[in-house]
């Protein structure tokens, strides 16, 4: 529990900060479905998939017995992070929320690590267009707080509800697709996208493996049968290409995108994306591209940035922060 001193004139909220615990998993889920700023990444059975590779160290706020925000977290020796398996975190907030709420509540997370032994806190934002109402509210904190801003990635996104134009060269792409009679199938089932196109091509390039296994995005979409999908292509019966796609309640996301070496012959990922984004998700509001930075934000791979801006694209900045919990106090002298 904490507490604000009295000279402030707004009324006076004591927050109670504890850990997520198993038996809240219901609790949990039920804030997130009504959060103004969470996806169903926060949902615990997604968060849960990689349990053994992070050592969790969540938090629950409550307002008496009112779950006000939550904090997805792990745990690494005297540093908590927000959440580093997952793509963006920070506290997720109850559609109500004030900016006034939410700089107490920051106050008391950051309060309760401190006395817990965590000396820093790491926050990846969720990007503002994920969310169901403007929801910056732990940015303005962050910046009080004199956080280290360590990171920044640019992520490319087209604005559906408006205007946007492919490139030429896109286009050549689809009428190649078009001519080779392409076919774009939804397939219910990863196998042949993950053992034929994705990990053959992630150890050539990059020699890494996808994020997810095999078993574990099978078991994330009997969770999420909803928001994932999967949408391969071929050529008479081979396949060719496909993409992994994150489904939100605005968003769009493709989390993974691949196709073998007859992509630029056959144009198969410009004839895919080009139906995806024209056809399947036109009434989202957001197509997220995502990042094609690397070593933390500081490196960009310009062919890809150039393949996703040609279809319309635009820069979203997502920003890395780590904050000293000790630095708490500072939130003190903020409210007048």
């Amino acid at each position: 529990m904490c507490n604000f001193p009295q000279f402030l004139y707004h009324p006076v909220k004591h927050y109670q900060v504890r850990l997520y615990q198993p038996q809240d998993f219901s609790l949990w889920n039920t804030f997130i479905s009504f959060a103004k700023n969470a996806t169903f990444l926060f949902h615990r059975n997604f968060m849960d998939y990689h349990s053994d590779r992070f050592e969790d160290y969540s938090l629950i706020v409550l307002d008496g017995e009112k779950v006000v925000a939550v904090l997805p977290a792990n745990r690494v020796g005297d540093t908590v992070y927000s959440h580093q398996g997952l793509t963006y975190g920070g506290l997720v907030l109850n559609k109500k929320a004030k900016l006034s709420a939410v700089i107490s509540i920051f106050k008391c997370v950051l309060e309760y690590l401190n006395e817990n032994s965590i000396d820093k806190l790491t926050v990846k934002n969720v990007p503002n267009f994920y969310s169901d109402f403007f929801s910056e509210e732990l940015e303005y904190c962050l910046f009080i707080l004199n956080s280290r801003l360590y990171r920044k990635d640019a992520l490319s996104v087209i604005d559906l509800s408006k205007d946007f134009f492919l490139d030429n060269n896109r286009m050549e792409g689809v009428k190649k697709g078009m001519k080779k009679e392409l076919i774009i199938k939804e397939e219910t089932t990863f196998d042949l996208f993950w053992n034929e196109i994705l990990i053959p091509n992630l150890e050539l390039k990059h020699q890494a493996k996808p994020v997810h296994s095999l078993s574990e995005i099978t078991k994330l979409k009997n969770y999420f049968p909803n928001n994932i999908r999967q949408f391969n292509v071929y050529e008479k019966d081979v396949l060719i290409a496909g993409t992994t796609i994150f489904v939100n309640n605005n968003v769009v996301h493709s989390q993974y995108i691949s196709g073998n070496e007859t992509k630029k012959i056959t144009g198969s990922l410009d004839y895919l994306f080009h139906h995806l984004i024209m056809e399947v998700f036109k009434d989202k509001n957001f197509f997220d591209f995502g990042t094609s930075n690397e070593s933390e934000g500081r490196k960009m791979n310009l062919g890809l940035l150039f393949w996703k801006e040609s279809f319309g694209a635009k820069t979203v900045v997502q920003n890395f922060y780590e904050v000293e919990t000790k630095n708490y106090s500072i939130l003190e002298a903020v409210l007048l």
